[in-house]
Protein backbone atom coordinates (compact mmCIF):
# COMPACT_ATOMS: atom_id res chain seq x y z
CA UNK A 1 0.00 0.00 0.00
CA UNK A 2 1.04 3.31 -1.14
CA UNK A 3 1.99 5.49 1.96
CA UNK A 4 1.37 8.85 0.11
CA UNK A 5 -1.94 11.08 1.04
CA UNK A 6 -3.13 13.45 -1.19
CA UNK A 7 -3.99 17.34 0.48
CA UNK A 8 -6.50 19.06 -1.68
CA UNK A 9 -5.76 23.04 -1.76
CA UNK A 10 -6.25 26.20 -3.89
CA UNK A 11 -5.83 29.57 -3.58
CA UNK A 12 -7.49 30.99 0.08
CA UNK A 13 -6.79 27.75 1.64
CA UNK A 14 -6.75 27.92 5.25
CA UNK A 15 -3.46 27.65 6.55
CA UNK A 16 -3.98 25.73 9.55
CA UNK A 17 -6.63 23.44 7.87
CA UNK A 18 -3.80 22.77 5.57
CA UNK A 19 -0.32 22.81 7.36
CA UNK A 20 -1.72 20.92 10.57
CA UNK A 21 -2.07 17.35 8.50
CA UNK A 22 0.63 18.11 6.58
CA UNK A 23 2.73 17.64 9.24
CA UNK A 24 1.08 15.21 11.53
CA UNK A 25 1.05 12.70 8.53
CA UNK A 26 4.74 12.91 7.94
CA UNK A 27 4.38 12.41 11.54
CA UNK A 28 2.33 9.31 11.18
CA UNK A 29 4.78 8.18 8.34
CA UNK A 30 2.79 9.17 5.71
CA UNK A 31 3.98 10.87 3.15
CA UNK A 32 1.76 14.38 2.22
CA UNK A 33 1.57 15.09 -1.50
CA UNK A 34 -0.21 18.43 -2.41
CA UNK A 35 -2.59 19.23 -5.42
CA UNK A 36 -3.82 21.78 -6.97
CA UNK A 37 -5.39 23.09 -9.95
CA UNK A 38 -2.00 23.36 -11.36
CA UNK A 39 1.12 22.58 -10.25
CA UNK A 40 2.79 25.65 -8.15
CA UNK A 41 2.72 27.57 -5.43
CA UNK A 42 -0.99 28.73 -3.64
CA UNK A 43 -1.66 31.63 -1.35
CA UNK A 44 -3.22 30.21 1.77
CA UNK A 45 -5.09 32.57 4.18
CA UNK A 46 -5.85 32.70 8.24
CA UNK A 47 -9.68 33.53 9.49
CA UNK A 48 -10.57 33.95 12.82
CA UNK A 49 -13.66 35.44 14.19
CA UNK A 50 -12.63 39.09 15.67
CA UNK A 51 -14.38 40.73 19.12
CA UNK A 52 -17.48 42.22 17.64
CA UNK A 53 -17.65 40.69 14.25
CA UNK A 54 -20.55 38.25 13.30
CA UNK A 55 -18.20 36.87 10.25
CA UNK A 56 -14.25 35.61 9.41
CA UNK A 57 -12.33 37.66 8.94
CA UNK A 58 -9.35 37.02 6.40
CA UNK A 59 -5.61 37.89 6.40
CA UNK A 60 -2.87 36.23 3.92
CA UNK A 61 -1.33 33.36 5.09
CA UNK A 62 2.13 30.89 4.30
CA UNK A 63 1.83 30.14 0.66
CA UNK A 64 2.23 26.31 -0.21
CA UNK A 65 3.09 24.25 -3.38
CA UNK A 66 1.15 22.24 -4.97
CA UNK A 67 3.45 19.09 -6.38
CA UNK A 68 0.70 17.84 -8.43
CA UNK A 69 -2.42 19.46 -10.81
CA UNK A 70 -5.73 17.99 -9.82
CA UNK A 71 -5.23 16.31 -13.53
CA UNK A 72 -2.45 14.32 -12.92
CA UNK A 73 -4.24 12.53 -9.66
CA UNK A 74 -3.91 8.57 -10.13
CA UNK A 75 -6.37 7.81 -7.32
CA UNK A 76 -4.95 3.86 -6.89
CA UNK A 77 -1.26 5.96 -6.24
CA UNK A 78 -2.30 7.26 -3.02
CA UNK A 79 -3.81 5.79 0.43
CA UNK A 80 -6.12 8.64 1.18
CA UNK A 81 -7.80 12.04 0.50
CA UNK A 82 -7.70 14.90 2.58
CA UNK A 83 -9.96 18.31 2.32
CA UNK A 84 -8.81 21.77 3.32
CA UNK A 85 -10.94 24.40 3.94
CA UNK A 86 -10.90 28.02 3.10
CA UNK A 87 -12.71 29.61 0.95
CA UNK A 88 -10.40 27.16 -2.22
CA UNK A 89 -13.48 24.80 -1.93
CA UNK A 90 -15.73 27.78 -3.51
CA UNK A 91 -14.16 27.30 -6.68
CA UNK A 92 -12.04 23.96 -6.97
CA UNK A 93 -14.87 21.93 -6.25
CA UNK A 94 -15.57 22.92 -10.47
CA UNK A 95 -13.10 20.72 -11.43
CA UNK A 96 -14.10 17.56 -13.36
CA UNK A 97 -10.47 15.50 -12.15
CA UNK A 98 -10.71 16.54 -8.90
CA UNK A 99 -14.42 15.41 -9.09
CA UNK A 100 -13.60 12.49 -10.59
CA UNK A 101 -10.98 11.43 -7.82
CA UNK A 102 -12.86 12.50 -5.14
CA UNK A 103 -15.83 10.21 -6.32
CA UNK A 104 -12.99 7.44 -6.48
CA UNK A 105 -12.07 7.97 -2.58
CA UNK A 106 -15.16 7.44 -1.31
CA UNK A 107 -16.49 4.63 -3.91
CA UNK A 108 -13.64 2.69 -2.68
CA UNK A 109 -13.77 3.31 1.18
CA UNK A 110 -10.16 4.87 1.07
CA UNK A 111 -9.76 7.22 3.48
CA UNK A 112 -11.51 10.77 3.38
CA UNK A 113 -11.09 13.86 5.56
CA UNK A 114 -12.93 16.90 5.24
CA UNK A 115 -12.36 20.04 7.48
CA UNK A 116 -14.09 23.37 7.77
CA UNK A 117 -15.85 24.17 3.60
CA UNK A 118 -13.47 21.03 2.53
CA UNK A 119 -17.31 19.40 2.80
CA UNK A 120 -17.74 21.67 -0.68
CA UNK A 121 -16.25 19.59 -2.67
CA UNK A 122 -17.95 16.31 -1.84
CA UNK A 123 -21.15 17.68 -1.77
CA UNK A 124 -20.50 18.94 -5.05
CA UNK A 125 -18.81 15.54 -5.96
CA UNK A 126 -22.39 13.99 -4.80
CA UNK A 127 -20.15 11.94 -2.13
CA UNK A 128 -22.36 13.04 1.02
CA UNK A 129 -25.53 11.75 0.50
CA UNK A 130 -26.87 9.78 3.58
CA UNK A 131 -23.66 10.61 5.64
CA UNK A 132 -23.10 12.46 8.51
CA UNK A 133 -20.32 15.11 8.59
CA UNK A 134 -19.55 18.28 10.80
CA UNK A 135 -18.42 20.89 8.85
CA UNK A 136 -18.15 25.07 9.63
CA UNK A 137 -21.77 25.81 10.23
CA UNK A 138 -21.92 28.30 7.38
CA UNK A 139 -21.30 25.57 5.21
CA UNK A 140 -24.42 23.33 6.50
CA UNK A 141 -26.69 23.74 3.30
CA UNK A 142 -24.42 22.86 1.21
CA UNK A 143 -24.14 19.59 3.52
CA UNK A 144 -27.51 19.43 3.80
CA UNK A 145 -28.84 20.15 -0.06
CA UNK A 146 -26.65 17.37 -1.40
CA UNK A 147 -28.50 14.82 1.08
CA UNK A 148 -25.95 14.93 3.69
CA UNK A 149 -26.55 15.40 7.83
CA UNK A 150 -24.84 18.04 9.32
CA UNK A 151 -23.49 17.48 13.01
CA UNK A 152 -21.86 19.94 15.47
CA UNK A 153 -19.67 18.12 17.22
CA UNK A 154 -15.42 18.14 16.95
CA UNK A 155 -14.90 15.20 14.87
CA UNK A 156 -17.43 12.82 13.28
CA UNK A 157 -16.77 9.75 11.44
CA UNK A 158 -19.23 8.25 9.38
CA UNK A 159 -17.67 5.24 7.60
CA UNK A 160 -14.60 6.21 5.50
CA UNK A 161 -15.04 9.83 5.54
CA UNK A 162 -13.93 12.09 9.01
CA UNK A 163 -14.89 15.74 9.35
CA UNK A 164 -14.54 18.39 11.82
CA UNK A 165 -15.78 21.80 11.82
CA UNK A 166 -13.27 24.10 11.62
CA UNK A 167 -9.35 24.46 12.36
CA UNK A 168 -9.90 24.36 15.89
CA UNK A 169 -11.06 20.70 15.64
CA UNK A 170 -7.57 20.11 14.30
CA UNK A 171 -6.61 17.88 17.42
CA UNK A 172 -9.87 16.46 17.58
CA UNK A 173 -10.65 14.84 14.04
CA UNK A 174 -7.56 14.60 12.50
CA UNK A 175 -6.66 11.69 15.01
CA UNK A 176 -9.70 9.66 13.24
CA UNK A 177 -8.05 10.19 9.93
CA UNK A 178 -5.02 8.93 10.83
CA UNK A 179 -6.12 6.04 12.46
CA UNK A 180 -7.90 4.80 9.14
CA UNK A 181 -5.15 5.27 7.35
CA UNK A 182 -2.93 3.16 9.87
CA UNK A 183 -5.71 0.65 10.08
CA UNK A 184 -5.52 0.16 6.07
CA UNK A 185 -1.93 0.11 6.06
CA UNK A 186 -1.77 -2.81 9.02
CA UNK A 187 -4.51 -4.20 7.12
CA UNK A 188 -2.54 -4.16 3.96
CA UNK A 189 0.40 -5.68 5.21
CA UNK A 190 -1.51 -8.55 6.05
CA UNK A 191 -1.77 -7.55 10.16
CA UNK A 192 -4.51 -7.26 12.19
CA UNK A 193 -7.84 -5.84 10.85
CA UNK A 194 -6.64 -7.79 7.48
Amino acid sequence: MSDKVLIIIGDASETLDTLYPYYRLQEGGFEPVVAGPRRGSFQMVMHEIKPGWTITKEWEGYTIEAQIAFSEIIPEQYAGIMFSGGRAPEYIRYDEHLVAATRWFVEQGKPVASVCHGVEVLAYADCVRGRKMATVPKCKFDLEVCGGTFVDEACVVDGNIVSGRTFHDNGRYFGAFMNLLEEARTAAAGGVGA
